[in-house]
């Protein structure tokens, strides 16, 4: 009998190892495609709100309209990924991504505000399933290295996401040489990017990794084929709280630096390049941070965020109006902060998570995430007007450092 239990375990092993392998080149590939589809939206979404809208109080309203459509495509992935495994959610999010990026470009054409405030609900969908591909990297991961796992998935992201922001005048210019209006392109960009990842998901993730890891936790009681629920009591809420956090300030801060830059000058190339650094510095570091998370724990991990997002704040505030690479500086600061809040609060979820109702637990969890950052992309544009960018800033790093020793203190206390 033990040598039987030996070798089913072995095999469980060997299948597990399989399946990951082609997992996690599956994943690579979309997320470079939809990478550049959540990414080339980014620098001119509030500049578009601005314009339609013709008012600068309300330009944050698109990223708070993408992030609420972002928070309820999460739910339906994780609901769809439970039921289906994450083949089904994840394409079927991309699919509606692609959707509203068309329906942007649709209002676009036809100049009408109330068209394109409903488009970028469904658009926000791409950036909620970018993100819930993390967790499909880490489905048959092992636990000891399920942070290098989330980083992989992060770190793929990182070709489309730079690539983007600084297409966003080529695809304008191209967009215009055939009759559109120039902020038309990014988002044709997107709807393109998003429904090749669909489409790629759609027919390379096989065999699923969230069934795979069921089927074989099936067969085993325990060991090595049920990776996940075992974290300690507190890890999820400190984890999820530690995600909505780092997404609150991250996302006040990001959108609104495009307008900060046109008040003084700046011209799209140059708020491109800025987004560009940014978003690099949000996927980029992830095999470093995830490789931290695994050796130091994930809790010195989100400590660490919260600082490096008061850094981030205190600079962009500081930076010389005219100085693009300090601004360049204290955006990527604010995208290191949100890798190592969001690869840290990850992996703590997906560690106390059983594995029975993991989906669903994480597409709470990230409607959670996207609700905060809805409240902060809707109310940054309001705090802008009424205050300035720089206060702005500073108060985001100010909530982070703050709330994130709180936060763990809570967690500390909940084991």
């Amino acid at each position: 009998m033990a040598v039987e239990d030996a070798v089913n375990s072995d095999t469980a092993t060997r299948t597990r190892r399989l399946v990951q392998r082609r997992t996690i080149r599956a994943l690579i590939c979309s997320q470079v495609l939809a990478g550049a589809g959540l990414s080339s939206g980014v620098v001119v979404g509030a500049l578009l709100a601005e314009d339609m809208l013709e008012s600068k109080r309300w330009a944050g309203i698109t990223s708070a309209l993408f992030t609420l459509g972002a928070a309820a495509a999460a739910l339906l992935i994780g609901r769809l990924s439970q039921r289906g495994g994450r083949r089904s959610g994840l394409s079927a999010g991309y699919a509606i991504g692609a959707l509203g990026a068309l329906g942007i470009v649709a209002a676009i054409l036809l100049d009408n505000a109330a068209l394109l405030l409903i488009a970028f609900l469904p658009y926000g969908a791409g950036t909620a399933t970018n993100l819930q591909a993390r967790y499909a990297g880490a489905d048959l991961a092992d636990p000891a290295h399920r942070g290098r796992a989330l980083s992989i998935v992060l770190l793929a992201t990182t070709g489309g996401t730079v690539l983007g922001p600084n297409l966003t005048e080529v695809t304008g210019s191209a967009a215009e040489s055939v009759g559109l209006p120039a902020l038309s392109g990014p988002f044709l960009l997107s709807a393109v990017a998003y429904g090749a990842a669909a489409v790629l998901l759609a027919v390379l993730l096989r065999p699923d990794p969230l069934l795979t890891a069921r089927e074989l936790a099936a067969q085993q009681d325990s060991g090595p084929a049920q990776p996940g629920g075992n974290g300690p009591r507190g890890g999820l809420a400190l984890g999820a709280g530690a995600m909505v956090l780092t997404q609150l300030v991250m996302v006040a801060v990001m959108t609104m630096t495009p307008i900060h830059m046109r008040d003084h000058g700046h011209g799209l190339a140059e708020t491109g390049l800025v987004i560009a650094v940014h978003i690099a510095c949000m996927y980029l570091p992830s095999p470093l941070t995830g490789a931290l998370a695994d050796k130091f724990g994930r809790r010195a991990v989100i400590a660490a965020g919260g600082v490096v997002l008061l850094a981030a704040g205190l600079v962009a505030a500081f930076a010389p109006e005219h100085s693009v690479a300090g601004l360049a500086i204290g955006l990527g600061l604010l995208g290191l902060g949100w890798n190592l809040g969001l690869l840290g609060g990850t992996a703590m979820v997906t560690d106390a998570a059983p594995l029975a109702n993991r989906a669903r637990i994480q597409g709470r969890v990230d409607l959670a995430v996207s609700l905060a950052g809805a409240t902060a992309g809707l109310s940054s544009g309001l705090v802008m007007a009424s205050t300035s960018y720089s206060a702005l800033a500073i108060g985001g790093g100010v909530l982070a450092v703050c709330v994130v020793p709180f936060l763990i203190r809570i967690g500390q206390a909940a084991e």
